[in-house]
């Protein structure tokens, strides 16, 4: 259960019930009633995710966009840890634990159908939530949290901080990545020199692996009025629910609602950070053809690690 919770400064809140001896289970589901929101498993999908909602698309209240996954690599190792592809050292079920807390004073694995209530502050007449999302250790022997912020005044973009827990190994990096750019079918990346595309990055790929990651430095990169590094991702489809499908497309992949723009962004760039992008000509898990050709699947910011590193994800409709 979610409740929608107005705080004692006005701004309402969408934020799981308080669990008690009658009502021993919560939704575990934060954000705006109306706007952008962030929920854990066990809600639909695989574990070791986070869901966004954007219900303003004009979606079904559980049908969620995208999914930001979890993915640090330790100083001197290459490869990433993946959280959702990772088994759990808890229960050896695909998908690394997550679970939720106010503060980073409890760091041991919390029951995920009582998650904390998220913590409401007025900061400069702006009323931010935020909720901590906490995983198992990683293979190898990340220990991290990111640090989930949503503003009264930013209803479409939710903030995500990384974060080293306490005896986790070293970091290099830090990634937080969308990991489903399939459903919305982007297909169109906007640099600061070019619009670019799967089939201009990628000529003639087909089959139902990922292309290799391409990379774009930071003087390719668009800046906002106020300095900050801001990429976005869109589909190059006038209306993507009259896309034609294969038989074999399942219908969870089948797009539904308005159109919509995903953006990272990102303030205080280190000189070293960088957008990358993946793409899949088949839906995940499957060998069924994305209509229209590859899409963008995993879109990113990989940055130097620093504590508390804030990046912020936006999702806009498009007329």
């Amino acid at each position: 259960m979610s409740r929608t919770e107005t705080s004692p400064h006005r701004q309402t809140w969408l934020r799981p019930a308080a669990t008690t001896s009658a009502e021993p289970a919560a939704e575990p589901r934060w954000g705006h009633p109306d706007g952008i929101q962030v929920g854990l498993h066990p809600l639909p999908g695989p574990r070791g995710l986070l869901r966004i909602f954007a219900p303003y698309l004009g979606h079904p209240r559980d049908r969620l966009l995208n999914f930001i996954a979890l993915e640090p690599i330790p100083a001197g190792a290459t490869d990433r840890g993946y959280s959702e592809l990772e088994h759990s050292a808890l229960d050896d079920a695909p998908g690394k634990r997550f679970w939720s807390a106010d503060d980073l004073s409890e760091t041991g694995p919390q029951d995920p159908l009582s998650p904390a209530q998220g913590v409401v502050e007025l900061v400069d007449g702006v009323e931010p939530l935020t909720v901590h999302i906490l995983s198992e250790r990683f293979e190898t022997g990340a220990e991290v949290a990111v640090r989930v912020r949503f503003r009264s005044d930013r209803p479409h973009e939710v903030a995500f901080a990384t974060l080293a827990l306490p005896g986790s190994a070293p970091l290099e990096y830090f990634v937080v990545t969308a990991t489903m750019g399939n459903y919305a079918r982007l297909r169109r990346l906007g640099l600061a020199d070019a619009t670019v595309t799967p089939a201009e990055l990628w000529p003639g790929f087909t089959g139902a692996h990922f292309a290799e990651h391409a990379e774009f430095a930071l003087d390719r990169l668009p800046r906002n009025p106020a300095g900050e590094v801001e990429v976005s991702a869109t589909t190059d489809e006038a209306d993507p629910e009259a896309a034609v499908y294969d038989a074999d497309v399942a219908e969870h992949w089948k797009y539904s609602g308005h159109r919509a723009v995903q953006t990272w962004i990102a303030a205080d760039p280190d000189p070293r950070l960088r957008a990358l992008v993946n793409a899949r000509a088949a839906y995940w898990a499957s060998t069924a053809t994305i209509p229209g050709g590859p899409s963008f699947e995993n879109f990113e910011f990989v940055e130097p690690f620093r504590q508390g590193r804030e990046f912020r994800f936006r999702i806009e409709p498009v007329a």
